[in-house]
């Protein structure tokens, strides 16, 4: 087989490996290592160009890792200004019609490409034991998104003017999938996220709880919930019009996420319409109890609505076996129920009146009949 067709067969397996990622790790490191393999390099990695920063942050390394590179390090990035071609090779020589051409670097200097760029990363090979490096610029919209970096060791055959040609094809193919990812990862965002609030929505809850309940059957993990009603929506709506009910809605969110943030972990959401949740797994019941508390003056203090009704429900709490994500939604739905029908200016918990709790009650109890108003939530 010809150099062209296992140059071409490489090209495929990498844009095939990016296609098969399922999360964005999962497509940095099939880039990564896909060009590797490709250029016959011993170590690769992908970085992106974050202008708002004005650094290089590393996104993955694959391959022979020198002792400080991780794979998906947490904070591996570099000034720009210690890589001028970032901002002169990689945006002025294309405004002036010039191509995103990628370029060698050995540790004794620059072999392929414009002298002048190299003196950190020359350093970079020689304190690694590497003994050069093809750099190829990753380019989407029109845009530098970042740069492609393969390396071999000292010793090995220095990349020459057709490996960068290589590395320049090999990085508008990483482009795509990178694109791509973003496509995907999106439409997932938009899938699992409530369009006015910005809070996950009734899907992501249904997905989360499920898995949490599995993790408290199968390891004893406290999951908690907490269901809000947000009192006045509809008088807002009828007498001030739905934009100004939409920001009673958006500010209550943000209140919800602030509340939210005090219990590592949890997923704040809107369920729909004027109904919001938090799903905590992991923190005590006493812990969710007094975020709920807090959650509700914080409610109380808007300028819009008339507060909120809320209700909470906890596998910590004496609920009896909560064998699935239903059951403790219909707790914390009676619980909230409750918690309106009385003006509570404070959280009902379900399970903390004693053994004939009326919440653990109402919420087992046959299903209401068709002509009743109230229904308690099923999952789909």
């Amino acid at each position: 087989m010809g150099g062209d067709d296992v140059r071409l067969r490489a090209v495929v397996t990498l844009a095939q490996g990016m296609a098969a990622a399922h999360a964005p790790r999962e497509s940095w490191r099939a880039a990564a290592a896909g060009a590797c393999r490709a250029l016959g390099g011993s170590f690769a990695a992908l970085s992106v160009w974050e202008r708002e920063l004005g650094r290089l942050r590393v996104l993955a390394n694959v391959g022979e890792r020198a002792r400080d590179e991780e794979e998906f390090p947490e904070d591996e990035a570099y000034p720009v200004h210690q890589f001028p071609e970032i901002t002169e090779f990689l945006h002025e020589r294309w405004v002036g019609g010039g191509g995103p051409n990628a370029w060698v670097e050995t540790a004794d200097g620059p072999a392929t490409g414009h002298a002048g760029y190299c003196h950190q990363r020359v350093a970079a090979l020689r304190r690694r034991g590497r003994g050069c490096c093809v750099v190829a610029p990753i380019v989407m919209h029109g845009r530098a998104w970042g740069e492609l970096y393969v390396a071999r060791p000292a010793g090995a055959p220095v990349f020459d003017r057709a490996d960068a040609d290589f590395a320049t094809v090999l990085a508008s193919v990483v482009a795509a999938g990178i694109a791509q990812t973003e496509r995907l990862e999106e439409a997932r965002r938009l899938a699992f996220t409530d369009a006015l609030t910005g809070l996950a929505n009734r899907r992501a809850v249904d997905m989360r709880l499920d898995e949490a309940i599995e993790r408290h059957r199968a390891e004893g993990v406290v999951v908690s919930l907490v269901v809000c009603d947000l009192n006045g929506l509809k008088r807002v709506n009828d007498t001030r019009g739905h934009a100004v009910g939409d920001r009673l809605l958006e500010r209550f969110g943000s209140v919800l996420s602030l509340c939210g943030a005090m219990l590592p972990g949890t997923l704040a959401a809107r369920l729909g319409g004027d109904e919001f949740c938090l799903l905590a797994v992991g923190p005590a019941a006493d812990e969710v109890v007094r975020v709920a508390d807090e959650l509700c003056r914080r409610a109380a203090e808007l300028e819009l609505g008339e507060g909120v009704a809320c209700g909470v429900a906890s596998t910590e709490d004496p609920l009896g076996p909560v064998r699935s994500a239903r059951r403790l939604f219909r707790l914390a739905d009676a619980a909230q129920y409750r918690a309106k029908a009385v003006r509570s200016a404070k959280p009902v918990v379900a399970g903390r009146e004693g053994p004939d709790d009326p919440v653990v009650r109402l919420a087992d109890a046959p299903p209401p009949a068709a002509a009743e108003r109230r229904r308690f939530r099923g999952r789909r």
